[in-house]
């Protein structure tokens, strides 16, 4: 999946190897919790899974740069050297990654109402929603604040 596996240590954090393995068992469990959720016709599959596929190749790259994000948080946490200008230049990043993947979301709804009944759309952004919702909450269990 995302940021799940590649969440840098924090000191007296839990070890980056547990969120990896928790990452690619979310990875590879959710594109079958899509596939039992859906109740996708045999046309309907055929068409939605490349565009869910490009989707989550899309939504990658945006959690690569969120994992460069709390990479370099975890820089300044752990070496006591966030600043003022540190934190901004971090807050302004990470409130840009959730405007992109707002906007990436958005680009694909008409390639989701192309493919997928309105039902059947709304039902698969609600189950991407709620996976980002325990994806985040992971990482905000393993981020702390800033000092």
């Amino acid at each position: 999946m995302w940021a799940l596996g590649m969440a840098p240590v924090f000191a007296q954090q839990q070890p980056a190897n547990n969120m990896q393995i928790l990452a690619e068992k979310v990875k590879a469990d959710k594109k079958l919790l899509v596939a039992e959720n859906m109740g996708l016709t045999e046309s309907e599959a055929k068409a939605f899974w490349p565009v869910y596929d490009a989707y989550q190749k899309d939504l990658n790259q945006l959690n690569g740069s969120l994992y460069h994000l709390i990479e370099a948080y975890a820089d300044y946490y752990n070496h006591d050297t966030l600043t003022d200008a540190n934190a901004k230049e971090l807050t302004d990043r990470a409130m840009a990654l959730e405007a992109a993947e707002l906007d990436l979301k958005k680009s694909y709804l008409p390639k989701l109402y192309a493919v997928l009944p309105a039902i059947k759309v709304a039902r698969y952004i609600q189950m991407e929603n709620k996976i980002r919702a325990v994806v985040k909450l992971e990482i905000a269990a393993n981020v702390p604040l800033a000092p």
